[in-house]
């Protein structure tokens, strides 16, 4: 696994993650069911694709269940800063740039860096909406650059998967 790279002493801007809400939903109720988006490779997960992912799980989540019958969680956050070194292109790039030299990059973006089998976002929802949380997961899926797959966490003795 790459090592995260986090030093902010040597950027001077740092791009704010674009994830508005880690927790949705219903916060107080305990939900007897909680399943799992989980990937299935080693992979590196943008804060774009995580807000994505986010909005599309959440949005069916609400019309499906009603604002206060679920809970939506992100369960990892985008730490890895991503750098580019820009090259010009053109007539006379050639006489701007110093090619690879002095090449630290800017800060383009964020990544979380995310380890086989780890849980990306859980729901927690009712035995009745287990069909509503598989259908908003696997949307969810859908935004992210990697297969994933469910797993059920809790109450798996009340749902057949």
């Amino acid at each position: 696994m790459v090592r995260p790279y986090t030093r902010k002493d040597y950027i001077r801007k740092i791009p704010a993650s674009k994830i508005v809400q880690y927790d949705m939903g219903n916060l107080s109720e305990d939900f007897p069911l909680e399943i799992s988006l989980a990937v299935k490779d080693h992979t590196h997960l943008t804060h774009n694709s995580l807000e994505a992912a986010r909005i599309a799980s959440n949005r069916y989540l609400q019309r499906q269940c009603g604002k206060l019958g679920y809970r939506l969680k992100i369960r990892v956050y985008p730490h890895h800063i991503v750098r580019e070194n820009p090259m010009a292109t053109g007539a006379g790039a050639d006489r701007v740039q110093s090619g690879m030299r002095g090449a630290f990059g800017k800060a383009v973006s964020s990544e979380a860096l995310v380890r086989k089998n780890q849980r990306v976002i859980t729901a927690y929802v009712n035995v009745k909406d287990f069909e509503s949380a598989k259908v908003a997961l696997n949307r969810a899926a859908m935004k992210l650059p990697v297969s994933c797959k469910l797993v059920v966490d809790k109450g798996n003795d009340l749902v057949q998967f």
